[in-house]
């Protein structure tokens, strides 16, 4: 049975053909073809979402389906057992999309191949996320032919990590210019897989990171717990601060894009965290194609879906 997890069993074949399906299904968005008639979509959120869950919903929505939203706030999950509850879950629908405050809580919901699994964001992965970006990149370039160099900025991630590992399989050079990684998002396997491609850069130069990117990549590093009415709690102040001084430098802005890398297209998964990993003025920049990239998750998350299910697209 396929899942879409950490993308480390996916090779080069699948995400060309869940690229070729999101491009037939964004083309025939209006066409009203009943892909999964009787289907249904569990969403299980153990953590709150924006584009997840509208991607998700309106894809099996508009692919004849139907999608159930769980929130883990109002289940039973907090006094049994997670192996029990999940088993139960699974028994419900046909394909489950978990955002999950642990990946391996989703590994081990795939573990009982009671139906394909995709990873809606853990702290490791976001599979769908990097999927639908790297459709977005190919959408803008002509194709993944086109596609020659792909940069992130600031802290290495959950997102990174996914969209890293799709670029290299790919064949398209991926440049990290990030001081520090989240801990918590650490693989090692999925590293060294992405390094052993030979396109993956590491540097802090951000003159040579950005010469002739077509891309530039961010996410938010600054955790949305530091703060309460929009002012850092005083118990994160100090964290606040460590981190504020380390990633700014950093920064997606509309002065480093037009300095080192005035025809690169500037992406960000959103929610986007202004003044911090990324500027207004970047956000709103003629390069800028972060809402057409929002908008993409909903076609790439039908082409996972039906790629999932084994559902051709014609």
């Amino acid at each position: 049975m396929k899942h879409l997890i950490s993308l480390k069993d996916v090779n080069k074949k699948d995400i060309l053909n869940m690229l070729d399906m999101a491009k037939k299904l964004k083309a025939k968005r209006k066409s009203g073809k009943d892909y999964l008639h009787n289907k249904t979509m569990i969403m299980f959120f153990q953590k709150t979402s924006t584009r997840t869950r509208l991607s998700f919903e309106a894809a099996m929505t508009e692919l004849g389906g139907h999608a159930i939203f769980l929130d883990a706030r109002t289940t039973q999950f907090t006094i049994a057992d997670f192996e029990d509850e999940i088993r139960a879950v699974m028994r419900y629908g046909d394909i489950l999309m978990f955002r999950a405050l642990k990946a391996a809580d989703v590994i081990k919901a795939a573990s009982y191949n009671r139906i394909p699994i995709i990873d809606g964001c853990s702290e490791k992965y976001h599979p769908a996320q990097a999927l639908s970006d790297v459709f977005t990149m190919a959408e803008f370039s002509g194709g993944i032919k086109n596609m020659k160099k792909v940069v992130w900025l600031g802290m290495e991630d959950n997102v990174s990590n996914s969209l890293m590992l799709t670029c290299a399989k790919l064949g398209i050079k991926f440049i990290m210019a990030s001081p520090e990684v989240d801990k918590t998002s650490i693989d090692k396997e999925l590293l060294k897989q992405a390094e052993k491609t030979g396109m993956i850069e590491r540097t802090l130069d951000l003159k040579n990171a950005l010469k002739d990117a077509d891309y530039v990549h961010t996410d938010a590093w600054m955790n949305m717990e530091f703060f309460e009415d929009k002012k850092v709690k005083p118990k994160f102040k100090k964290e606040y601060e460590r981190r504020k001084k380390k990633f700014i430098p950093y920064q997606l802005n509309a002065k480093l894009i037009n300095k080192y890398a005035p025809k690169a297209r500037i992406m960000h998964c959103m929610a986007c965290h202004i003044g911090y990993e990324i500027t207004r003025d970047a956000v709103d920049h003629k390069n800028s194609i972060i809402f057409d990239q929002a908008e993409n998750r909903l076609h790439m998350q039908k082409a996972m879906i039906l790629w999932l299910l084994n559902k051709r697209v014609t």
